[in-house]
């Protein structure tokens, strides 16, 4: 159970979480399936056998579903292996845009749309200040990771934003910042709220939101108008967490954000027959942590708000890495900088030998007669009992 402690609240509770009514999204649906089926056979099995000694090994398989906590580590390490080999010699920032939680019910009931929005903002932020040769004047990469979650497993969201501290400028050159963020804290706040609501407003004129009942007052205009107002009247906060000069930490630093779902099996402190306990930092840095309970139907309803819309990005590239102009931009920079820093350590390895590079797990190694000698016999996808 100690691996499987989210799986187990599942078996125990999504049945009578669904005879309740709660709204449930087709995605919704799907995450809860694939999580229920995550190495319980369901899936099938891959079938491996000892030459030495005939003893044969059953790994169940994996759902692979972004939702599920067991299936995430292997794809992180890769996508943290491939950011590695794109980085430049600059320091690079981490960069927080959050949005009022005033918005919260027009964001949840409009996820793929003002979802999409604030990563379009928080890129436009960055790039057209970057510009200004008083910031930077030049293009940065950018990485940017959306979260919809606290500490509480509450609806918060943001975006986490990997900034180079250097880039290209319009004539092929390399431009790079201080040991400092580049932007005041300040500036970035303006023009990011500025440019969110006046989006947000264009979408309403257009009549692109859907309301809920929570927030249907928002379709009398005399009443949007006064929300929006509102909205530009309070403080947004950006923030810059961490800054890195070890410009490769950076990589390793943003890889336990990417994969990362709205909470892990390592938080759960305990399950029991209808609750669930589980750890969360303090309110304020440096306060202890504390110890969260709540029933299962509670936190199957908390985790499933998070499951983003089907097929939606949560990470996105711009400046210098926007997926179209990536291979010709880094090449740009790799010559100007007399070359590549990082190489990719995993490309075309297998599963096997991947295991072996990250976690030193063998799986050649046979449990019984402990020769390197176990062969994969094959894969089967139909349900294991």
């Amino acid at each position: 159970m100690n691996n499987f402690k989210i799986q187990k609240i599942w078996q125990d509770s999504y049945e009578d979480y669904c005879h309740a009514g709660h709204f449930q999204s087709d995605e919704h649906k799907k995450a809860s399936r694939s999580i229920l089926a995550c190495k319980s056979g369901r899936l099938g099995i891959n079938v491996s056998e000892c030459t030495e000694c005939g003893h044969m090994e059953f790994h169940k398989n994996s759902c692979r579903n972004r939702n599920c906590p067991n299936c995430q580590a292997v794809l992180k390490e890769v996508w943290v292996d491939q950011r590695r080999a794109e980085v430049m010699d600059a320091p690079y920032f981490h960069v927080v845009f959050t949005l009022p939680h005033e918005l919260n019910p027009l964001m949840f009931c409009n996820q793929k749309l003002l979802y999409g929005l604030l990563h379009k903002c928080c890129a436009q932020t960055i790039l057209e200040l970057s510009a200004d040769r008083k910031y930077l004047g030049a293009q940065p990469g950018i990485i940017q990771v959306l979260h919809t979650w606290n500490q509480e497993l509450g609806y918060h969201v943001h975006m986490h934003c990997i900034i180079s501290g250097g880039g290209l400028t319009t004539d092929h050159r390399i431009r790079r910042s201080s040991a400092k963020f580049f932007i005041p804290v300040r500036v970035l706040r303006d023009k990011f709220k500025g440019k969110y609501l006046s989006l947000l407003d264009a979408c309403y004129q257009k009549g692109e939101l859907v309301f809920s009942s929570s927030c249907s007052t928002l379709q009398d205009p005399c009443v949007w108008k006064a929300f929006k107002n509102s909205l530009y009247e309070k403080d947004w906060c950006p923030y810059i967490k961490e800054t890195f000069n070890g410009f490769g930490n950076a990589i390793e630093y943003l890889g336990r954000y990417t994969h990362r779902v709205a909470i892990s099996n390592n938080r759960i402190l305990s399950v029991t027959e209808t609750e669930v306990t589980f750890s969360a930092r303090g309110k304020k840095p440096g306060d202890p942590k504390r110890e969260i309970t709540i029933s299962h139907e509670e936190f199957i309803r908390r985790f499933l708000m998070h499951v983003l819309p089907a097929g939606f990005q949560k990470i996105r590239y711009y400046g210098f890495l926007n997926n179209r102009m990536k291979s010709r931009n880094l090449k740009v920079i790799f010559r100007i900088q007399g070359g590549q820093r990082f190489r990719k350590r995993y490309a075309g390895l297998s599963m096997a030998e991947l295991l072996k590079a990250v976690w030193n797990i063998d799986l050649s190694i046979c449990p019984e007669c402990g020769c390197a000698s176990m062969q994969q016999l094959g894969r089967s996808y139909a349900p294991f009992p």
